[in-house]
C-alpha cells in the first residue's frame, strides 16, 4: 500500500478519536459529568464512559469518510482510464 495512504488513514483515525472523545468531554460537562472530579463517582464514571464511545464513535465516523473517498478516488481513477 502507498505510503501516503497509510498516513492520511493514520490521521483521520488520530483526528476522528481525539474529536469525538473532545465533543464527549464538552457534552459531558454540559450534562455536569466530570471525568477529573476526585475519586470514581458515578458521574466521574458516567463521564468516563460518554468519553470513551465519543473516541469510539468519532473513531468510525472517520474511518467511514476515508473508505467513501477512497472510493471516490477509485472511481474517478477507472473513469480516466
Amino acid at each position: 500500500m502507498n505510503s501516503k495512504i497509510l498516513l492520511m488513514d493514520g490521521l483521520a483515525d488520530a483526528v476522528g478519536f481525539v474529536g469525538g472523545s473532545l465533543i464527549s468531554f464538552w457534552l459531558g460537562r454540559l450534562f455536569g459529568f466530570d471525568i477529573f472530579d476526585a475519586g470514581y463517582s458515578n458521574t466521574t464514571i458516567a463521564g468516563i464512559v460518554m468519553v470513551g464511545i465519543g473516541g469510539g464513535l468519532g473513531l468510525q465516523i472517520a474511518r467511514r469518510v476515508r473508505a467513501t473517498q477512497r472510493a471516490k478516488q477509485a472511481r474517478d481513477a477507472e473513469e480516466d482510464n
